[in-house]
């Protein structure tokens, strides 16, 4: 009797929830379906897509080449590294490095290129351990700060901290850039902040090491190394060029005696049942073309599995728990738009998550919660608040990636930039802002058009149109992921392909940090 109301409940479970294939072993479902790769939809899909990660690819290798040809020659001349050589050198051979804001300062600064910021920053591993590794590129200004370069480094800084990670510093700067000192100097958030989280920092017991791989002054008495090893003591160590210094900085690292201490279960990684490259074809570019969630949760789960919690239950938001190279995860992914009952879900699912000590993934593709009087009435407004809140206090690690859309009120409740996720990553298709740049405009019309009317005046369709036309390009502009990218409301633009390893290092640098208990507070009932 029991194994055929087994065989049953499976039988109904594949009939009603999309994409689920069969069940594994312990009986967590299997995601994910073979798209026809053959239709029109999805070629275009995939052609569009594949356009944007090429453009991302050959912007981010512009990025890495760093200054001009005559300042990367003269900087190698003085028988120096470039600073990712130095990367490269520093971290352990083979290992991945996870480039963090590698688009920061992109076309921000008019008839001025500063390539990445002018500093490098990201995640690897040395001697084993995993770092944050800030190096200055002396190849854009000499190195200087650019008020995005004093930006991201505070960025770096903040990761450290939140996920306890040792801090190493490749220093070869000229400072801050003087004509843009005002910008720089004197405000909370700028150049002394640095100085003020070392300190922090330190008081905080997580290391840091600083690597001085160009001369503080110029002359060698006033700030060399010879005079800091010998006379002043401020120096540890006496390197004798880029690679003795790298080669230093790994032993110090090596015997920081530091051991991570995971707060969660890990089981043996497995690749996904589906191609990762699946997912241009399947979400492509046209934020107004429906897709399944599940299809992209199959393509970066281990073994596609999904154990899905409330799956007939406020069907607009997607919540259940996967793994990913091993680690736990909870994922909230859209469907569409947010009604009370999937917001009511989302905050049951995340103070499960809080509960169990198990990190989250937010999957983002929202317009936002759905308004009118009839869902006013039934308390859309509260059940929002409720999941608004859930996110708010979470105290689990939370990683955000923008996949589609990420349209006002929306943004918040699915973890965006103002919400604390340890990192929030972009799909070069993403689009952030208030509203779409036509729903905007259209709003912007109608008040004009009630203003004109009670001024008795007419507005035709070309006075729409013209009023729309600025609209609609000023949105397009200031959604594109670029634009947030350059001004750090993110930390990269990343290819679909690489979602799965993307989140698999991030999730092993955020659990670095003890997790935390979640105090949710009251919730509006």
């Amino acid at each position: 009797m029991w194994a055929a109301l087994r065989l049953a409940l499976r039988s109904c479970a594949r009939s009603f929830v999309p994409g689920l294939r069969a069940y594994h072993g312990d009986s967590v479902a299997t995601l994910g379906t073979q798209p026809d790769s053959g239709s029109g939809i999805y070629q275009e899909n995939y052609e569009q897509m594949k356009a944007l990660v090429n453009q991302l690819r050959e912007r981010a290798q512009k990025i890495k080449l760093g200054g001009n040809e005559k300042a990367r020659q003269l900087h190698k001349s003085r028988g120096k590294l470039l600073a990712r050589e130095r990367v490269d050198g520093l971290i352990d051979p083979g290992s991945p490095f996870l480039e963090l804001s590698q688009f920061a300062g992109y076309q921000l600064y008019a008839n001025e290129e500063v390539p990445a910021g002018g500093i490098i920053t990201g995640i690897g591993r040395v001697s084993g351990v995993e770092c944050i590794i800030v190096a200055n590129d002396a190849t854009i200004k000499g190195g200087t700060y650019y008020p995005v370069t004093v930006k991201k480094h505070l960025r770096a800084q903040e990761i450290a901290m939140q996920n306890r990670l040792p801090c190493i510093y490749l220093v070869d700067s000229g400072g801050a850039n003087l004509p843009r000192q005002a910008e720089i100097f004197p405000d909370r958030d700028h150049f002394g902040r640095i100085f003020y989280n070392q300190a922090i920092m330190s008081s905080q017991n997580i290391a840091q090491v600083k690597a001085a791989t160009g001369e503080d002054v110029s002359a060698e008495d006033l700030g060399g190394a010879d005079l800091h090893c010998r006379k002043s003591g401020v120096s540890d160590y006496y390197a004798l060029d880029d690679h003795h210094a790298l080669h230093l900085t790994r032993m110090i690292v090596r015997n920081l005696n530091y051991q991570k201490k995971l707060d969660v279960t890990v089981e043996p990684s497995e690749d996904p049942l589906f191609p990762a490259d699946e997912l241009y074809g399947i979400v492509g570019t046209n934020l107004k073309r429906h897709f399944d969630i599940r299809e992209v949760i199959a393509r970066i789960v281990d073994g596609s599995r999904f154990n899905e919690f409330k799956a007939f239950y406020g069907d607009t938001l997607v919540t259940g728990f996967a793994r990913i190279f091993g680690y736990p995860i909870g994922i909230v992914g859209n469907n569409g738009v947010l009604f009370s009952e999937s917001a009511k879900k989302g905050a049951h699912f995340i103070q499960m998550c809080c509960q169990r000590n198990i990190p989250l993934l937010f999957l983002q593709n929202i317009t936002g919660f759905m308004v009118g009087r009839e869902y006013e009435a039934e308390g859309i407004a509260k059940d929002g608040a409720k999941m608004v809140a859930a996110v708010a206090c979470a105290k689990v690690p939370k990683i955000t990636i923008i996949i589609g859309g990420s349209y006002g009120a929306g943004n918040y409740g699915m973890c965006g930039r103002a919400y604390s996720p340890r990192f929030l990553y972009l799909w070069p298709n993403a689009r952030i802002s208030v509203m779409g740049g036509e729903q905007a405009a259209s709003v912007l019309a109608t008040v004009a058009k009630d203003q004109r009317a009670r001024e008795g005046k007419q507005f035709s369709s070309a006075d729409e149109a013209a009023l729309k036309e600025p609209i609609i390009k000023r949105f397009e502009e200031e959604g594109d992921p670029y634009y947030s990218s350059a001004r750090l409301w993110d930390d990269g633009i990343i290819d679909p392909a690489d979602t799965r390893l993307v989140l698999g290092l991030s999730l092993s640098a955020a659990l670095n940090a003890p997790i935390q208990k979640t105090d949710f507070g009251i919730l509006r009932m």
